[in-house]
């Protein structure tokens, strides 16, 4: 990011998970538009990283008055979205309007206390998996804390839930049961670990289409997630893999044929059970431990060759404070 400055000489980084839809049942259409979802959600070891910082003139940043009106920044390359189409510049945002700060957008003088967002993108993009969702979330927690908001995690859940549906819970993280359009969360004790591989696809299949695939095709089925979260304190990837659901696959594989295609590929390379990571097109390959991921990588990289070693659950974000440096850069140190 360069040498970026913050309050007191330093900068905050925050990391944040990915997130997986170990069970996925749609109730129907809601009076708002979306769709009432019950979801057992948890974060996995695929994360985003944030670094953000204060910039202005020595002295300005601090003072009250002075932040009361400042400008955002977002720095990530192409093609991570820029501008307001970035839910982390949207987080950003949101969070400075409801802490009574006047964010500026454009060019701004000299004087203007200038907040930077430096962006690195690791969560494959429209990927069912709720990257841009973890960017927001990053961004609440960190700036919350840069920008001395004070606000507790309800507080920033509920901008959240303003942002997007997964918001919420990469918020939280952990494992986590969602309800209403998944902004509902509960958490849920998970003994794990479990392994996973990931399979990208490069090519985007957009949530929306999903979802009106289900409308046209699919019903409610009634199912309940039971079943996963009695597999969840079990820590038995055998029992997890027979009660994986999630009711958006078979709509994302009349829209996508080659996703059953690479499903039945990784079953038939050695995966306990694959199941499709909420509207995909990213596939979630359960195996028995961190070998047989490995293993199965290993026999997959032809076609799949951006796949993904993981584990979960990985907890929520991370927020880190700079206090140094060192020869081979910052010195971090986690906050609690």
């Amino acid at each position: 990011m360069g040498p970026a400055e913050g309050i007191d000489g330093t900068a905050l980084r925050v990391r944040v998970p990915a997130k997986l839809n170990l069970f996925l049942a749609v109730r129907g259409r809601r009076p708002d538009g979306y769709h009432e979802l019950v979801t057992v959600f948890q974060s996995v070891s695929l994360y985003d990283h944030l670094r953000v910082a204060l910039l202005g003139l020595p002295g300005r940043r601090h003072h009250p008055a002075a932040r009361r009106r400042m400008r955002v920044e977002l720095w990530a390359d192409p093609p991570v979205p820029q501008g307001r189409d970035n839910l982390a510049l949207r987080a950003a945002l949101r969070l400075g309007e409801r802490s009574g700060i006047v964010p500026l957008e454009g060019s701004a003088d000299r004087d203007t206390v200038r907040t930077i967002i430096d962006l690195d993108k690791r969560i494959p993009m429209t990927a069912g998996m709720a990257g841009g969702s973890a960017d927001a979330a990053g961004a609440l927690v960190a700036l919350n804390r840069l920008w001395s908001c004070g606000m507790a995690g309800d507080q920033l859940r509920h901008i959240g839930a303003e942002l997007g549906s997964d918001v919420p819970f990469c918020i939280t993280g952990g494992t986590a049961l969602g309800a209403g359009r998944g902004t509902d969360i509960t958490p849920v004790l998970s003994r794990g670990p479990f392994h996973w591989l990931i399979c990208p696809d490069p090519q985007p299949l957009p949530t929306p289409d999903v979802f009106r695939a289900w409308d046209r095709y699919a019903r409610p089925t009634g199912v309940g997630p039971d079943e996963v979260l009695y597999a969840l304190r079990s820590t038995d990837p055998a029992r997890l893999a027979a009660a994986l659901h999630n009711e958006l696959q078979e709509s994302a594989f009349r829209l996508r044929p080659e996703l059953r295609v690479r499903r039945q590929a990784l079953l038939d390379a050695g995966a306990l059970a694959v199941v499709l990571a909420g509207s995909g097109p990213t596939l979630l390959a359960l195996v028995a431990d961190a070998a047989a991921a490995e293993a199965l990588a290993y026999a997959v990289a032809r076609w799949c060759p951006g796949a993904v070693v993981a584990s979960s659950p990985a907890g929520g974000p991370e927020l880190m404070v700079e206090v140094g440096t060192s020869d081979t850069g910052p010195l971090l140190r986690t906050l609690e």
